[in-house]
């Protein structure tokens, strides 16, 4: 192959010092010649998640070798959202977003590499992916470790949102201690991602959608023997795309957002693939705004019966056809729009080889759908001049009113929630949880699982600036803009302030004189003066924008 990114170190008597090091590491003089690729793992055994990366690494690498490159491996951190949600920990999930970004373009860039694979498992390190990717402009796919199987307890299937929900079952004296050890220990199995159509296999969809991975591979569940042979494969369609000069902004495109956006509304997914389509847009330089989440959302009605608002698993979906069947019943309704793909190959030509499992019961047609409308909203008002996100997977209710419980902090409601002290109507605000105030923007599952626990999430209503766990359902709000620590109008609600919420008008508002209230406000003293945390919460940008701290590419 001639004219690589890599001849920029290997090629002419001067890179004679870069070869010596290279061949120590096993390269020979023919190999200079072939194209260097990165093999970005984000490998980790704190937690299932990406727990076997490493191992499927080795497919990967075997496939670029068997297709003429030459792997090279280079690693990245991953933050596990399952064990460090509710924690103060769960603050640099999000942040890991902007870190593994930067790691892969860092990594890729500093070493002129000719492409890129990356294998990703945690909520946070697939859209990081997407985002360097967009970034950086090189060949590169995304291979997702896939999802855990469901574990068994009593005859159920159950996921990780399982315990969090029996811990506020327990909290309420609804089950006891040996029913809760009994559900946290079958709950996860074995290796993968967490296993309903939470925020990973949500995101992991979404790149499928993208074109950035192979249709069917992110499908296949961590365990199962076919990952192996799907990761090799990806090996030889990276090579083949750096062959061909396939670029991922040539995948991200307006449209291929916009199948995305369809694929994870038709779906009710995660509400933080709003915050990361977000983002890999902007690093892609795609005008695609938050609005276009509502207007997908309020005309594309959710086939997929999936949890948490659903019956079944990211296991499931697999065996009824994955996200091709999706797909196909997108295209064949008219809702998915053209757009390339990583394997050279169309969206459309990718769909039609769906293959639908007889009798399965996961994806429903658009005649006889889980629900007439998306899971997604968008509101602004008195609370959200910039915008916030509704999530409407799990109930059918379109407006809330209420009087508000205002809170500091995740904990200090969480506290309150354990001790039964939340009641029926209640319109619940967790302030100074956004991307900077938090900083890191955490996830209230932790809050929202335990009042699912007390049979308390379909009457009440919960708003914040953070943001929501996939697994998470009932009336919630988040990434709401600007944020209290921002002097955004949620930093100035009262404990009984009424609180209106509807969804079909697009407004959320509060009966209260807001305005009077920020004359005396002054901002908060920041919880982190040093180190990653204190220069994420400086740099981090609005939840409505993606929440980046990256200065994103933009079109001459």
């Amino acid at each position: 192959m001639t004219n690589k990114n890599s001849d920029a170190i290997l090629k002419g008597n001067a890179r004679a010092p870069a070869r010596a090091m290279m061949r120590a590491v096993g390269m020979q003089t023919e190999d200079f010649k072939k194209p260097i690729i990165a093999v970005f793992n984000t490998w980790t055994n704190m937690g299932p998640c990406n727990m076997d990366l490493d191992k499927l690494a080795v497919p990967v690498r075997a496939g670029i070798r068997a297709a003429g490159g030459w792997p090279v491996d280079f690693n990245a951190i991953a933050i596990s959202d399952g064990i460090t949600m509710g924690s103060e920990g769960m603050r640099a999930s999000l942040m890991s977003r902007e870190v593994i970004a930067d790691s892969i373009e860092l990594a890729v860039r500093g070493h002129s590499l000719d492409g890129v694979v990356v294998l990703v498992g945690c909520d946070k390190t697939i859209p990081a992916a997407a985002m360097a990717l967009a970034r950086m402009n090189i060949p590169g796919i995304i291979v997702y470790g896939g999802s855990i199987k469901p574990g068994k307890h009593a005859g159920k299937d159950l996921s990780v949102q399982d315990v969090f929900e029996a811990v506020g079952a327990h909290a309420s004296h609804i089950i006891d201690d040996a029913e809760l050890e009994a559900v946290e220990k079958s709950a996860c199995p074995g290796a993968g991602a967490c296993g309903g159509q939470f925020t990973a296999n949500s995101m992991a969809m979404a790149m499928t959608f993208l074109g950035l991975s192979p249709m069917g591979l992110n499908d296949i569940p961590a365990t199962s023997d076919a990952k192996n042979d799907a990761a090799f494969k990806a090996g030889e369609t990276l090579m083949d795309a750096v062959r061909e000069n396939r670029l991922p902004r040539h995948m991200i495109t307006d449209n291929a957002l916009r199948n995305a956006v369809t694929a994870m509304t038709a779906t009710a997914a995660s509400t933080n693939a709003i915050l990361h389509l977000l983002a890999i847009a902007r690093e892609a330089g795609v005008e695609f705004d938050i609005d276009v989440f509502d207007e997908i959302s309020r005309s594309t009605p959710v086939i997929g019966d999936l949890k948490p608002g659903g019956q079944y698993m990211a296991f499931d979906l697999y065996e009824a056809g994955g996200s091709a069947l999706v797909g196909k019943r997108l295209k064949e309704d008219g809702r998915l729009l053209a757009a390339a793909t990583v394997t050279g190959r169309s969206i459309f030509e990718e769909v039609d080889d769906a293959v639908e499992a007889p009798k399965q019961k996961v994806v429903r047609s658009f005649s006889s759908p889980v629900k007439s409308r998306g899971g997604y909203g968008i509101l602004y008002g008195d609370l959200a001049p910039e915008g916030c996100v509704v999530k409407l997977a799990g109930h059918g209710a379109l407006n809330f009113s209420g009087p508000a419980r205002v809170f500091n902090s995740e904990e200090a409601c969480f506290e309150v929630v354990e001790n039964n002290g939340i009641q029926k109507g209640d319109v619940i605000i967790i302030k100074n949880e956004g991307p900077c105030g938090g900083p890191g923007m955490r996830e209230m599952l932790a809050v929202t699982a335990a009042l699912v626990g007390q049979n308390l999430i379909d009457d009440v209503a919960l708003i914040t600036d953070g943001r929501f766990s996939g697994a998470s359902y009932g009336f919630v709000i988040g990434h709401v803009a600007p944020e209290a620590a921002h002097g955004g109008p949620i930093a100035f609600v009262k404990n009984g302030d009424m609180i209106s919420i509807d969804v079909e008008a697009r407004t959320i508002n509060v009966d209260a004189d807001l305005k009077s209230r920020a004359q005396s406000w002054t901002p908060p003293v920041p919880k982190y003066t040093s180190g990653a945390y204190a220069k994420y919460a400086k740099l981090v940008g609005s939840a409505s924008k993606g929440a980046l701290t990256s200065f994103p590419f933009s079109k001459p």
